[in-house]
């Protein structure tokens, strides 16, 4: 191209590059607003009222991949639960649980899916089970404020040049006592976070990362599993049967990540 044409290209150009310039904005927070989780929600809601659960199901997942929420969660869990995808359901149902430990529908729900599939649940050591008793964030503020109000109340006099009184020591106590009792409950919540849930029907139990290799068992959807490690599109878990290899896809963990797909 010549540069006189370059210029009269530019020069056509240069009116309706302004005016998109300046519309650019209205129009991504447009499309900012379509996306949003709230948006998304309230699609899923629409979708799961009219029995198209395909629809909702989709809904449901982008909005909690963008912000995930307990409410959401258990919402997605229903509407694959009404699609017969037992695994997806347990897992947006233990994912909702995770967030939010006093979800008491999703709990349930829980219940009475296993109950219908004949489906264990996950075996949780005592420091598990601590670690289900309070969102998974609380236990971290818990720890970090019991530690900073120990220290302080058994610091703080001295710096003052000041006698330690009788309620300090107390306070002092009791909150090194509770840091103490968060600590378990933060290993918890670690491990914890490696459970996972099959999520196929029939998914094979292989005994090493090979597409060939001997299938040791099959899982049912929704099978508890623990992440043990992984290697390439593999990952090695413990179940209450076996030890041996699935497909990452074929397993979703517990602890729901944002940004990414739920599971």
């Amino acid at each position: 191209m010549k540069t006189a044409d370059m210029g009269l290209w530019l020069l056509a150009f240069r009116l309706p590059s302004a005016i998109g310039l300046l519309l650019a904005p209205s129009f991504l927070s447009l499309a900012a607003l379509a996306a949003s989780p709230d948006t998304l929600f309230q699609a899923g809601a629409t979708a799961y009222r009219a029995a198209d659960y395909t629809q909702a199901a989709e809904a449901f997942r982008q909005s909690v991949t963008l912000q995930p929420a307990s409410g959401t969660l258990q919402d997605l869990g229903n509407a694959e639960w009404q699609r017969h995808r037992t695994g997806e359901a347990i897992l947006a149902w233990e994912q909702a649980l995770w967030l939010d430990p006093f979800n008491d529908a999703a709990r349930q729900n829980l219940r009475f899916a296993r109950k219908t599939a004949q489906l264990e649940a996950p075996e949780l050591a005592w420091y598990e089970v601590i670690s289900t008793w309070l969102p998974v964030n609380w236990w971290a503020w818990i720890a970090g404020g019991s530690l900073w109000l120990a220290v302080g109340m058994g610091a703080l006099p001295g710096l003052l040049r000041r006698r330690k009184a009788t309620w300090q020591q107390a306070t002092a106590a009791l909150a090194l006592m509770v840091f103490l009792l968060s600590i378990p409950a933060l290993f918890g919540v670690q491990t914890r976070a490696r459970i996972g849930f099959a999520l196929q029907k029939d998914t094979p139990l292989r005994l090493t990362p090979t597409l060939e290799a001997q299938t040791l068992t099959r899982l049912a959807p929704g099978d508890p599993a623990r992440w043990l490690r992984s290697r390439g599109r593999y990952v090695l878990i413990r179940t209450s049967r076996a030890v041996g290899w699935v497909e990452q896809d074929q397993l979703g963990l517990t602890c729901p990540k944002a940004g990414k797909r739920i599971g």
